[in-house]
């Protein structure tokens, strides 16, 4: 009797799992079941500013561009007579003031400055402003350049002789700038000047190219 009842109680659970697999949902035949991956996204460069406490990195700059020499620069040796001139004569700037000076030692005057200057590479000027006039050729003002002596008349407003000399550093077509033996109250001496802007303007005669 216990035999019968162990098989009904087995075919009871038969019935009951076979139910409950009936109901369970199963794939379609010939569809097989996938993971839906999950979404990326591509890398886009940050283009704000990063978190507090993180390093910015910052973008690779081009080589920088070789920059030209300024306009009107001197090589640092002299390339003709005219430039060993202006050198020479820039080597005098500070030199005193002296009336018939003619030597770096005991100072210059104008003339004086302009006759030392260039008897140092073979040049005879004569040490007098009003031969200065005279010497070499004229040329515009507009032309002038380095190594030539520029004139200008006396210091008085009714002055129309020459009385004052100097010699251009400047290149043609810039504003005149020269070097000369002074002897104004202020800043008397070998000293750098410039025409246009300041006294020299009205003053101005002419110059002359010597080289």
């Amino acid at each position: 009797m216990r035999y019968v009842w162990s098989v009904f109680f087995l075919l009871i659970a038969l019935l009951v799992s076979r139910a409950v697999w009936v109901r369970q949902p199963h794939p379609a035949a010939g569809y097989a079941t996938t993971t839906t991956p999950a979404r990326t996204t591509a890398y886009t460069p940050a283009t704000t500013a990063p978190a507090a406490g993180t390093p910015a990195v910052a973008p690779a700059s081009p080589p920088p561009k070789p920059v030209p020499p300024a306009s009107g620069l001197r090589a640092a040796a002299p390339s003709s007579k005219a430039d060993s001139i202006v050198v020479f004569a820039l080597q005098q700037l500070g030199t005193p003031y002296l009336y018939a000076g003619t030597t770096p030692s005991i100072g210059f005057d104008c003339s004086g400055f302009v006759m030392y200057v260039f008897a140092r590479y073979g040049v005879p000027t004569p040490h007098s402003t009003a031969m200065l006039i005279d010497v070499g050729r004229p040329v515009a003002r507009t032309a002038a350049r380095p190594g030539d002596i520029v004139v200008f008349t006396g210091t008085a407003a009714t002055s129309t002789t020459p009385g004052h000399a100097g010699i251009v550093i400047s290149q043609p077509g810039e504003p005149i700038r020269f070097v000369h033996s002074s002897s104004a109250r202020r800043e008397s001496g070998v000293k750098i000047s410039q025409v246009e802007g300041s006294g020299y303007e009205r003053r101005f005669m002419q110059v002359r190219r010597v080289l």
